[in-house]
């Protein structure tokens, strides 16, 4: 590991100081990912500041929505009765990523910042764009089984391994940011990370030095049919093949008012489906309908040799969960 000095500030003020004194200098949460890619020298920051212990607090916000700070952990996001109640997406999501114990450590701003687990990026013998700038990227001519179908381009087919921001951008939450001399500005979880284009290496609209201080969900009437459905290779801990976030509000006449999708493991950040949205939107429920949704949201897809089933994998994961959330019962409390 690369000598390092540590860094651990009284307050955001000073945190975001000292993280903006260097382009080599790197805020550390709960580190579940940060630590491995020092160990594997893929990062290499000068210094670290630490922020674990700072923006701890979730609380309600005006209008009935819910603010989680930045250092929470996911455990605890999780367990809330807030999120528990007025957003289980979330919970559903968060208890479907990685095991209990990194849980315990991970915090929601180390969540969203988190890299991708692609093993070309990971492999220093071979070329990858986001390790290094204008290498070149091996994936595109390697094993693409858990690579993107959506959004990607000849820079860079990897994905974001999030569970937790694809729950986030279908209940469209705001990300708060702080910056250098008190500049503070929210932007939406959907357009926080970037697509990959010719810069793969640039991952999110953060500026350098920014902070994530919080993330903001607001009031929606998604609480009673939602699901985060999760299809992996192995039931125990490991990262999506493919993601769905869905949820529905059905009218008196039992039409969809609204529809919220997100997709996980497609591509190179959490993929909100609103090509799917607008077809189900005014409609009444059907797995027909669902189906041309999901067909209309993946006719952009574009497979790799080895993850063309990751097309109709997604599509029947779609079809499923809003056939099951428009079978849904619900009850007054």
């Amino acid at each position: 590991m690369t000598p390092f000095r540590y860094e651990k500030p009284a307050d955001v003020t000073k945190a975001i100081a000292l993280g903006s004194n260097t382009p080599a200098t790197k805020y550390l949460a709960g580190g579940t990912n940060l630590i491995d890619l020092m160990r594997e020298t893929i990062e290499r920051p000068e210094t670290l500041v630490d922020v674990s212990h700072l923006t701890r607090e979730i609380r309600d916000i005006d209008g009935g929505g819910l603010h989680i700070g930045a250092g929470v952990k996911n455990t605890a996001v999780a367990a809330h009765r807030g999120v528990r109640e007025r957003y289980p997406l979330l919970a559903q999501a968060i208890l479907s990523g990685a095991s209990g114990q990194i849980r315990n450590m991970a915090s929601v701003g180390g969540n969203i910042m988190q890299r991708t687990r692609c093993l070309y990026f990971y492999d220093d013998a071979a070329r990858c764009n986001k390790r290094e700038t204008g290498a070149g990227c091996d994936a595109l001519q390697g094993f693409t089984r858990n690579h993107a179908i959506l959004g990607s381009s000849a820079s860079c087919v990897a994905t974001h391994p999030s569970d937790m921001c694809v729950a986030l951008a279908a209940l469209d939450a705001s990300v708060q940011l702080e910056g250098a001399q008190g500049t503070r500005r929210s932007v939406k979880l959907t357009e926080l990370h970037r697509l990959p284009g010719d810069t793969p290496e640039i991952e999110t609209a953060l500026q350098p030095g920014e902070l994530i201080t919080a993330v903001e969900l607001h009031p929606n009437p998604f609480a009673n049919r939602c699901s985060y459905r999760k299809v992996r290779d192995r039931s125990s801990f490991a990262f999506a093949l493919v993601s769905v976030a869905a949820a529905l509000d059905l009218a008196d006449d039992g039409s969809i008012r609204e529809a919220r999708l997100a997709l996980g493991g497609v591509a190179h950040k959490p993929w909100r489906a609103r090509s799917a949205e607008v077809v189900l939107a005014g409609k009444l429920p059907s797995e027909m309908l669902f189906r041309q949704a999901a067909d209309s949201e993946l006719s952009a897809a574009r497979p790799l040799p080895h993850n063309a089933f990751k097309i109709e994998l997604v599509k029947r994961v779609i079809v499923s969960s809003f056939a099951a959330l428009a079978r849904r019962k619900v009850t007054s409390a």
